[in-house]
């Protein structure tokens, strides 16, 4: 699998690690300083709603292309949260840039 950014000018290609109905993970295998993180979903029951936990782990330092991805999949994690409450929060990315 791959994900794509700004019109695909990024793309990082994924390898599946773990996938269930509670839990996914993939391994980056390309990108400067993506190579070798992991992107790990899980799904855990919280009363009648359930609860999404994200993490990007295994970065090999805090660079300032790390502070901007954390903050990047900040941003994409409230629109996630904002969509499932019914809400329309609008894309973060437009094909060629950030939408903010």
């Amino acid at each position: 699998m791959s994900l794509g950014f700004f019109d695909r000018a990024t793309v990082y290609r994924l390898r599946s690690l773990e996938r269930s109905a509670a839990h996914t993970a993939w391994r980056c295998e390309t990108g400067k300083e993506w190579q070798g993180t992991d992107l790990v979903f899980r799904l855990q029951p919280q009363g009648p709603d359930q609860l999404l936990d994200f993490v990007h782990a295994n970065w090999g330092g805090a660079t300032p292309f790390f502070v901007a991805c954390n903050t990047t999949w900040g941003g994409l994690m409230c629109r996630l949260k904002h969509a499932a409450e019914g809400r329309r929060p609008g894309p973060l990315f437009r094909k060629d840039s950030l939408a903010y």
